[in-house]
C-alpha cells in the first residue's frame, strides 16, 4: 500500500521519478483503511531533503500510513522557506492532542551546544514526555537521540577529537529482535557527528538495551521500553550523495575536514560514492513498522498510553 502524503509536498515528484508509490490525501480518502498515523519531528536544516530521505524508506512496506510533518514553535528554521513549513508543518502545540502510531525526530546541527543552551531545548523536553504517551514507538535519530537519551535516562554526551564521518560496521547484539529480522550480523551505517555517547553509561541503566555498535564509531542503536523508543547515532537514512556533499561543502571553509571513510570508490572522492547501507536500511524501517508499530499500536488509536 501507499503513503498518504499532504498534497504537493516536493517529495512526492522526486518519489515518482524513483517509481516509488505514493498517495496524495486527496486520493487516499476514497480508501476505507484505517492508515497508521506517522508524525516527523523534522530538525534538520534542508528539511525538503530529510522528507524525501525518510519517506523513500517508509514507503518500503504494504501498510498504508498517514504521514504528518511536526514543528517547534520556539525555532524558526533559516534554509527551508516559510511558504513550505505553513503549509505542510503545524506546531507541537496544535499536535499535542493528537496521537499516532509511530514517530521519527531527526538530527538537529546543535550537538556542540550543551543541551540546556539550544534555543528549543524545553519545548522538545516537553515533546519527548508527549511522545511517551501519545506515541507506539519513536525512533531518535543522531542529535535527536543523545538529547533524548540526555532527557529519559540522564546519559552524557562526549565531544569527539574528530569528526566522526564515513561509513562505518556495526554488529548487531541480539540478532533474535524483530528489528534486526533479515539482518546481517554486520551492517554498515553512515555516520556524520562530533560527539558521542559512550557504552559504559548505558550499561549503568537497566531500561536502556545496547543493541548494535562498532568497533570505530561506538554505540549506534540503543533499545528501551520494549521497543517503544529506539536512539540510533547514524544516519541510515541518509541518500548515496549525502556526505558527497556535506563533504565539499565544508572543504576550503573549514581546515578540519577529512574526507569521509570507507565512503567513495577506492577511498577516491574523484569516484563516486559505494552505496553500501541501502538494504539494511530498508530493513530496519520496515521491520519498525511491522513489528514495533503495526503489530504493537492498538486498533483504536486513542487508547494509546
Amino acid at each position: 500500500m501507499p503513503l498518504r502524503l499532504p498534497d504537493k509536498l516536493p517529495a512526492i515528484e522526486q518519489l515518482k521519478k524513483e517509481n516509488i508509490f505514493v498517495m496524495d490525501n486527496s486520493r487516499a480518502t476514497t480508501q476505507d483503511i484505517r492508515p497508521l498515523r506517522i508524525v516527523i519531528l523534522n530538525l534538520m536544516p534542508l528539511k525538503i531533503t530529510t522528507e524525501t530521505d525518510l519517506i523513500r524508506l517508509l514507503s518500503n512496506t504494504p501498510l498504508q500510513m498517514d504521514i504528518s510533518f511536526m514543528k517547534l514553535k520556539s525555532h524558526t528554521p533559516k534554509n527551508t522557506p516559510i511558504e513550505h513549513m505553513m503549509m505542510f508543518y503545524r506546531d507541537f502545540e496544535d499536535m499535542s492532542d493528537e496521537k499516532f502510531d509511530g514517530m521519527i525526530v531527526t538530527g538537529a546541527p546543535v550537538e556542540l551546544y550543551e543541551y540546556e543552551k539550544v534555543g528549543y531545548w524545553d519545548e522538545i523536553k516537553k515533546i519527548f514526555t508527549w511522545a511517551r504517551t501519545h506515541v507506539t514507538s519513536t525512533l531518535y535519530i543522531c542529535w535527536a537521540a543523545q538529547a533524548a537519551l540526555y532527557c529519559h535516562y540522564g546519559i552524557p554526551k562526549y565531544p569527539l577529537k574528530k569528526k566522526m564521518f564515513g561509513i562505518f560496521s556495526q554488529y548487531t547484539l541480539n540478532t533474535h529482535l524483530p528489528i534486526f529480522r533479515g539482518f546481517d550480523d554486520i551492517f554498515q551505517m553512515p555516520h556524520s557527528r562530533h560527539t558521542e555517547i559512550h557504552r559504559d553509561d548505558i550499561e549503568k541503566v537497566p531500561e536502556l538495551t545496547l543493541i548494535a555498535e562498532s568497533s570505530e564509531s561506538g554505540v549506534s542503536m540503543v533499545m528501551a521500553r520494549n521497543g517503544r523508543e529506539f536512539y540510533i547515532t547514524g544516519h541510515l537514512e541518509y541518500a548515496p550523495n549525502t556526505l558527497d556533499i556535506e563533504y565539499r561543502r565544508d572543504c576550503g571553509i573549514r581546515n578540519d575536514v577529512d574526507m569521509p571513510k570507507n565512503y567513495y570508490i577506492d577511498n577516491n572522492p574523484e569516484k563516486p560514492p559505494l552505496v553500501t547501507w541501502r538494504a539494511h536500511a530498508n530493513l530496519l524501517y520496515s521491520n519498525w513498522i511491522n513489528y514495533y508499530v503495526y503489530q504493537e499500536t492498538p486498533y483504536d488509536i486513542s487508547t494509546i498510553r
